[in-house]
């Protein structure tokens, strides 16, 4: 059971590039009771990829989550406005 939600979705866009890309991420628990951290990522607007990762620990999966933000918001990703 994960202790809190943890979830989040960024943005990064730049018209001179033609550049508008998302990054999401979410830990929840599977059916059998491991932790899962899900990626998703793509162009907005489009279905993207996904990736997930599996741990017998939350805290393992936390600091996957928080080392992924970091390197996320170093190269320009922001949360989207309004949200």
């Amino acid at each position: 059971m994960v202790s809190q939600p943890y979830h989040i979705y960024i943005e990064r866009t730049d018209a001179a590039k033609n550049m508008a890309r998302f990054y999401a991420m979410e830990i929840s628990t599977t059916l059998f009771g491991e932790i899962c951290l899900t990626r998703t990522w793509g162009r907005i607007g489009g279905r993207g990829q996904s990736k997930a990762h599996h741990f017998a620990m939350e805290a393992d999966a936390v600091g996957l989550f928080l080392e992924l933000t970091r390197q996320k918001r170093r190269r320009g990703y922001r949360p989207k406005a309004g949200r």
